[in-house]
């Protein structure tokens, strides 16, 4: 991706000061929402090194291994609600639009973030039928 493309976030702002600065490890996430859609777009960009990253260590997958799913096409992602419970930790319920062989797809979850240390990390979510 070029670091004058559109994030793929969906903020409206460059991916070099959105996302991009939050992966190249330039800064970390200000807010769990901010995380959230940090971690979208690296599964945009297949980037499985920040995602591991970013994930909580008590429930971290051990591989994640996205070069191997070439079949999905994200699409676009909306936040619907980011909910600070308390200064160290949050719910962002989003909406993440993608389409595997041409056939289209939503995710709609709610996510728990934990801050830990200053950082934020993905901990696990609920999926919304």
């Amino acid at each position: 991706m070029k670091t004058d493309d559109a994030c793929p976030c969906g903020s409206g702002r460059r991916y070099a000061d959105c996302c991009g600065r939050l992966h190249a490890g330039a800064e970390i996430a200000r807010t769990a929402e901010a995380l959230m859609r940090s971690r979208y777009s690296a599964y945009v960009l297949k980037l499985d090194d920040y995602l591991q990253a970013s994930w909580h260590p008590s429930t971290r997958p051990v591989n994640l291994d996205l070069a191997e799913d070439d079949g999905t096409k994200w699409l676009g992602l909306e936040v619907k609600r980011h909910q600070q419970q308390d200064e160290n930790n949050a719910t962002v319920e989003f909406v993440a639009r993608y389409r595997i062989d041409g056939r289209g797809h939503r995710l709609h979850e709610i996510s728990r973030f934990v801050r830990e240390d200053g950082r934020w990390f993905y901990v696990d979510g609920d999926i919304i039928a």
